[in-house]
């Protein structure tokens, strides 16, 4: 009990010294990824606070919940069946300051506990960025950082580039690496939106599944391709919808040294979403 206490107070210290934001909103999406072999449904909650520090800087505070079920139905090989529920509670902090006329920086702290069933200290694993934003022109910023992300399963250092270009107050295209979009908006409340990313996540496993190999993590990566599409129904309220297509879909069991100890082979697959958020 002590254990769990002082991990939920880990990810709860900045999110509660917020009080008196700008801004601040609460998300709850469901989403399902079918493959060839095995199919993934996740549903997630989140809520979100921002502000400014006086004209130069602003913090951001997200806080996450989501849990993955694994259905393993249509996979002969169903060893680890017994792997079937994933749970994820993280919390994002961002800074963002200018230090010159036409440069900004913005720093990411993630705490994220990445769990089967049983929650302890081992499941904690710190990420975070640090990116600076170039202006150039009034249309056009470059943005180049470096963080420790898991777009590719298991936590690694990866490099973070892009270059959005605000052609109007309709238009907007950002093309980079790990995220692309190119988004749309036809009046205030529609929002069309093409999206490409590279995303991934990792869970530690408890020690009591019985994988019989060593494996301590399951680590998840693919490609994501999809159109996105938002409908502010009414007030503060907004609909959003999701789909696209997995690419290059990996599912593949660790073990302490991050090193492959299974494969299972899902290939590839397509993605629904379907998400209602509050914000003001």
């Amino acid at each position: 009990m002590k254990v769990r206490f002082l991990v939920c107070s880990l990810f709860l210290i900045s999110f509660l010294g917020l009080k008196a934001q700008e801004n601040f909103g609460a998300a709850f999406n469901f989403r399902t990824e079918p493959t060839e072999k095995i199919n993934f449904s996740e549903t997630g909650l989140a809520i979100f606070y921002q502000k400014k520090l006086g004209a130069k800087s602003k913090i951001a505070n997200t806080l996450e919940y989501s849990n993955l079920k694994v259905n393993y139905e249509l996979n002969p090989y169903n060893f680890y069946a017994d792997q079937d529920k994933f749970n994820q509670v993280q919390n994002k902090f961002d800074y963002s300051s200018e230090i010159a006329e036409r440069t900004n920086w913005k720093l990411s702290v993630i705490p994220t506990a990445n769990f089967q069933s049983k929650l302890d200290f081992s499941d904690v694993t710190v990420l975070g960025s640090l990116e600076i934003i170039q202006q150039i022109g009034s249309k056009l910023s470059v943005i180049a950082g470096v963080g420790r992300t898991s777009i590719f399963g298991a936590p690694k250092i990866t490099p973070i580039v892009a270059f959005d270009y605000n052609m109007n107050e309709k238009t907007d295209f950002k093309i980079g690496f790990p995220d692309s979009k190119i988004s749309y908006s036809n009046n205030d409340r529609n929002k069309f939106s093409l999206t490409n990313s590279f995303n991934g996540n990792f869970y530690h496993l408890d020690k009591t599944s019985s994988t019989g190999n060593n494996a301590e993590k399951a680590v998840l990566s693919q490609m994501t391709s999809a159109l996105e599409y938002e409908r502010n129904v009414a007030g503060n309220w907004f609909l959003n919808f999701k789909a696209g297509y997995d690419f290059n879909k990996k599912y593949n069991l660790l073990d302490s040294n991050d090193h492959k100890v299974y494969d299972y082979n899902t290939g590839n697959g397509y993605v629904l979403g379907i998400g209602i958020k509050y914000k003001q």
